[in-house]
């Protein structure tokens, strides 16, 4: 996704930052731009689209400087414009962001009463309205800085550049990663250790909710609590490796840690938060004829369709079937002429789910994808491609294309209801401001990683793990008990909580940990009630909920994880964090290759 370069020299920027950012085209973007501090003047060169465009502007319109800020930009709040186009200036202050900063509107109003006026669509641009006007008050740099960054609330990685400060380049990262270069005379920030190659070996990790102040002579590490750290400098070993871990021990729990950025910026790719509505891409068709839906996936994106089914139902009314790929075909499934199938594939290239969109085609069905590449074969087959913006995934067991995906498919079904009367304004408005409370809440959920981690013991010797849910959260189980099974080979299945009486209860004993995901609403109670069944036999319940629910249930339970109260329709974003790092946290105490577990591959592309 969206990609940050900055560099702090003692030779001219420009080149340098734009061969940074080339290095990060990776990610995905729409439009890019640099800005350096020359002659007491922000200076600043932007284009839409590909690199190239940055490249002659740069040609025609060469840019000096020896410091400056460089972004790729993959639009979220604004069109891929000029305009809307990073660096963003604000008098003495320029700004580059990647993520999402959820509390913009309030923000935005309280400047705009102020009598300031924004130059563009973006999210980004309100944080410079901020720190500029606190220089324009009397604050330094730092003190700006410091002093606005507990006003931001959501995922962002962000690098400011100060007009009368011709030696300094401030960062500053919380749930978006931000790497530290280390030079000879000079010092960099990238978005990652791949962009500052050419320049350093040397990195440091920004740890969640750090800062840093960067010059030429040396850089200065600030926490959230505004004291000075220390983070280990590392030599990356960046040149031909083209995604780094960091500071994580496995790809995997990078990216668990990668989603709340990840879930932002796929949100905000189909939400348009000034107006409160969902737009999905321009399509050849009306959702409004929609009759029913068929949901076809495999794995991990088969759980996510199972979620989407409750949605789609509950919020659209239409009728939905959902098939495993591998099935679909098989069972000659009936068709109605004119209906919508739609397929989820991490990949876009898994085997079974391909072939089973291509029998799809053929019986007359509309085409939906639900793909992490929108250059794959689904993408390209498709009526209606609905690109989950993960970035490059590396752990086999998928995590944050999971919540990526399911972050789509909330997106699809409130534009499913609009469309067939079953949504007015307010309604569409009301879920817009859930989902965009969606990165805010799975950073919370992060913060019980240590506590999980804690309770990894407990889990680790069974043979047998059940998980057990409700309405929605029954889909969360099943993709709770497959993690748990992927990585640390421990048997483990997941069940709706009402069936555990027609026959998985005479598995329960003592040494059976049952994982229990509640929820405090409306099937609460239902789910204390199956979760006493369990427990009268002896089973250890681990109980996954928000505060009310363990203040409620928590008692006797072997353990409990709290969760933030959030909406149901988010709920499930929000749930799948606590079941990743439980089945990370298993797996590692157990010593497995949590990787590359054995017998699976990331992308399944044969039957």
């Amino acid at each position: 996704m969206c990609g940050i370069v900055a560099i702090v020299g003692d030779r001219p920027a420009a080149q340098r930052l734009f061969d940074g950012l080339k290095r990060l085209e990776y990610r995905g973007y729409d439009s890019a731009g640099i800005c350096t501090v020359h002659d007491g003047e922000l200076d600043r060169r932007r284009a839409e689209g590909k690199l190239e465009n940055l490249g002659r502007e740069l040609t025609a319109h060469p840019l000096p400087g020896e410091i400056g800020i460089a972004h790729t930009r993959w639009a979220t709040h604004g069109a891929p414009t000029v305009g809307n186009a990073h660096p963003h200036i604000v008098g003495p202050v320029a700004l580059v962001h990647n993520g999402i900063i959820e509390n913009f509107k309030p923000l935005r109003d309280e400047l705009i009463a102020e009598g300031r006026h924004f130059n563009s669509e973006t999210d980004s641009e309100v944080v410079a309205h901020l720190v500029a006007r606190e220089v324009e008050r009397g604050a330094g740099p730092e003190e700006a800085v410091a002093s606005v960054l507990p006003r931001l609330i959501g995922a962002f990685a962000i690098a400011f550049l100060f007009r009368d400060h011709p030696d300094l380049v401030i960062g500053a990262r919380m749930g978006a990663p931000l790497t530290v270069g280390y030079g000879e005379g000079e010092n960099y920030l990238g978005s990652d250790a791949l962009a500052l190659a050419p320049l350093t070996q040397r990195i440091a990790y920004l740890d969640e909710g750090d800062w840093v102040v960067a010059k030429r002579e040396g850089v200065q590490i600030f926490d959230r609590e505004n004291r000075p750290v220390s983070r280990e400098i590392v030599t990356s070993g960046a040149t031909s490796a083209p995604i780094e871990k960091g500071n994580y021990r496995h790809y995997m729990q990078k990216e668990i840690f990668e989603q709340p950025i990840v879930v932002a910026q796929t949100l905000q790719s189909y939400v348009r938060p000034f107006e409160g509505v969902v737009a999905l891409p321009d399509m050849g068709f009306d959702l409004a004829g929609v009759k029913r839906i068929t949901i076809v996936a495999c794995g991990t994106s088969y759980y996510a369709g199972l979620v989407a089914k409750y949605w789609f139902e509950q919020f659209a009314r239409v009728s939905v079937d959902i098939d495993v790929a591998s099935e679909f075909r098989y069972r000659d499934p009936v068709l109605e002429p004119g209906g919508l199938a739609l397929f989820i594939s991490q990949s876009g290239e898994t085997a079974d789910t391909l072939a089973a969109l291509r029998h799809a085609r053929s019986q007359d069905q509309t085409i939906a994808v639900v793909v992490n590449v929108p250059t794959s074969s689904m993408a390209r087959e498709a009526d209606l491609l609905l690109p989950t913006h993960a970035g490059p995934e590396i752990g086999v067991a998928s995590t944050k294309a999971f919540t990526c995906q399911l972050a789509v498919l909330a997106a699809f079904a409130a534009n499913l209801a609009r469309a067939k009367g079953r949504l007015d304004a307010a309604a569409e408005a009301d879920i817009v401001a859930h989902l965009q409370e969606a990165p805010a809440a799975l950073n919370a959920a992060l913060a019980t990683d240590e506590e999980i981690e804690g309770m990894a013991h407990l889990v680790a010797p069974a043979r047998d793990v059940l998980y057990l849910g409700r309405g929605p959260d029954f889909p969360m189980a099943l993709e709770g008990a497959l993690k748990l099974k992927e990585i640390s080979y421990i048997h483990a299945e997941g069940y709706a909580a009402g069936e555990m009486k027609h026959g998985p209860i005479a598995l329960i004993d003592d040494q059976v940990p049952v994982i229990v995901l509640a929820p405090s609403g409306p099937l609460f109670e239902k789910t204390v009630s199956n979760m006493q069944e369990v427990r009268a036999r002896g089973g250890r319940i681990v109980l996954i909920s928000d505060a009310d629910g363990v203040a409620e249930a928590g008692e006797g339970c072997m353990a409990t994880i709290t969760m933030p109260k959030v909406h149901p329709l988010i709920a499930p974003l929000v749930y799948a964090v606590p079941v990743q790092l439980l089945a990370y946290h298993v797996a590692v105490f157990k010593g497995t290759d949590v990787d590359q577990p054995r017998n699976l591959a990331k992308s399944v592309t044969v039957e």
